[in-house]
């Protein structure tokens, strides 16, 4: 493989790229990277798209920031994904359902992450007793 003069992760410009691999280690990066790039984007991404409830040709400057705010948020989820990733994600119609998609997938719901509590515990006993 070539040598390459600018790695991943070393730029406050480009998103931590996500392959698949160490999903923890990504997620705590890229909600790094996005509050310091834009901590509306975070939001955004934590709690949902900014709310524009008028129609389209009345929107208001407010409304136009609004809705391009939204646009960035899965923009830039979109730009920190490898293809299979960003497959996985691409039916999503915001920020807020693509990170939840990406958490399930990769932590799983809360029932599931007690199961493998349980289990680890459970193998923990196991190999003490042994």
């Amino acid at each position: 493989m070539a040598a390459q003069s600018h790695f991943e992760g070393q730029s406050v410009n480009r998103p931590p790229l996500f392959d698949g691999e160490d999903y923890i280690y990504w997620k705590t990066r890229m909600e790094y990277f996005l509050q310091g790039f834009d901590f509306q984007i975070w939001s955004i991404i934590e709690e949902g798209d900014l709310v524009v409830l008028n129609n389209r040709e009345h929107w208001t400057e407010d409304d136009r920031k609004k809705i391009s705010l939204n646009c960035k948020a899965k923009s830039i989820l979109c730009c920190a994904l490898s293809k299979k990733e960003f497959n996985r994600v691409s039916a999503c119609k915001s920020a807020i359902e693509m990170w939840e998609k990406l958490r399930i997938t990769y932590e799983g719901t809360d029932k599931v992450k007690e199961t493998r509590i349980d289990i680890l515990v459970t193998q923990y006993e196991r190999f003490q007793m042994q």
